[in-house]
């Protein structure tokens, strides 16, 4: 048995007492305790809209999606779009799909986040948007980022699936693009089976966001808005018309009362994170064998990161299987740098420079798990491991 596993449930008798409140109505497909979550979670966000989907890597689909679909500057497939070399690959694929231009840039050692210098180079006259990703719970700089996007035609999104609760300058991280994305996945901060959400400030990219979600019909628009103006009044005539071409990334009614108990202790999630994340920072700072995460803001701790320093003997597969045989369940960051993976062969892409962080995190980095439950006594003994 793993004394210190990778993730473990969020629940308690309040989420079973919310399934079983669906099930004695009868409605599982997205009814009221879904949009009870969104307006729950847009709250919790500070955000004027949300839409929740069946997963974080849906959530980035449409997101993507809706950047083509609006009235002004739309987005065209060709343009450029930058992307840090180590994310989840569901960051990467609706960019894909949506015959974008990839760009890799790598990423800062420590803060696992892009890196800032390597950004700024990044950045010409046929960038058009910046996918942020906030790796591990850590948000990345945003105020740089600003800057090195001020009065340029760029757009910044936000993957933000594993860094819910996270915030920079006491806004949540998430906010600080044009859209972000969560994901509610057993192993993430919160968990509604499967599920996520999108998060916007823009009323145009909600509605269409809304059309996406559900067949590209119109019957979930309100009756004025901005995908097609007014709706007929008639609920038969707008029943079956089709106007975007969408998916059917709807959560279940489930997922959605699950997600308004989790969202009610989501604050207590985070401070537990973060009083674990103290601890182990004051266990493994300065390290003489690993690198572990540099905050950034306020970390939500996803989990606790470690690269093998380059002076180090360590062996990343001999180290791992002696923390395997000892209880720890170990994962590699995220994707290690994705761009050595087989898919790009259908990619329309390019590299930025070197990716000389993000190869060394590939072949040198891993992480353990962070929970919402006190860990002291893992975490402890997980250094005695050490």
């Amino acid at each position: 048995m793993n004394f210190y596993p990778l993730a473990s449930t969020t629940w308690d008798q309040s989420e079973l007492d919310a399934i079983q409140n669906v099930i004695s109505k009868g409605m599982y497909s997205m009814s009221t305790s879904v949009a009870q979550c969104e307006k729950d979670f847009a709250q919790y966000c500070k955000s004027k809209y949300c839409v929740m989907v069946s997963s974080g890597s849906t959530a980035n689909l449409i997101m993507v999606a809706s950047l083509f679909y609006r009235k002004n500057n739309p987005l065209k497939r060709g343009d450029e779009v930058i992307v840090p070399a180590v994310s989840w690959s569901t960051t990467y694929y609706p960019l894909y799909q949506y015959g974008l231009k990839l760009k890799f840039v790598d990423i800062d050692l420590e803060t696992l986040n892009f890196d800032l210098k390597a950004l700024e180079g990044a950045i010409t006259d046929k960038t058009r948007l910046i996918m942020a990703v906030n790796l591990l719970g850590n948000p990345n700089d945003f105020a740089q980022i600003e800057k090195l996007t001020q009065g340029k035609n760029i757009e910044l999104i936000e993957d933000n699936c594993e860094s819910m609760g996270a915030t920079f300058n006491g806004k949540q991280a998430g906010t600080f693009g044009s859209m972000g994305t969560f994901s509610c996945f057993f192993s993430h901060h919160i968990s509604t089976m499967e599920g996520g959400f999108v998060v916007t400030d823009d009323e145009e990219l909600y509605h269409i966001l809304l059309c996406l979600r559900a067949h590209g019909w119109t019957r979930n628009l309100p009756k004025e808005n901005h995908v097609t103006g007014t709706k007929s009044d008639n609920a038969f005539v707008e029943s079956f018309k089709f106007v975007l071409p969408g998916y059917n990334v709807r959560p279940l009614e489930m997922s959605g009362a699950i997600g308004s108990q989790q969202i009610k202790k989501l604050p207590k999630f985070i401070d537990i994170r973060r009083d674990n994340a103290k601890y182990f920072q004051e266990q493994f700072a300065n390290h003489p064998d690993f690198i572990i995460q540099k905050e950034v803001g306020d970390s939500s701790w996803f989990g606790f990161s470690f690269v093998i320093r380059p002076e180090s003997k360590i062996n990343r597969l001999e180290f791992i299987d002696h923390l395997t045989k000892n209880g720890v369940e170990c994962r590699p960051i995220v994707t290690g740098n994705f761009a050595k993976n087989d898919v790009l062969k259908w990619f329309d892409y390019e590299i930025h420079g070197q990716l000389k962080n993000a190869d060394r995190i590939d072949e040198h980095g891993f992480f353990v798990g962070n929970h919402q439950n006190p860990m002291r006594e893992q975490i402890k003994q997980l250094r005695s491991l050490f």
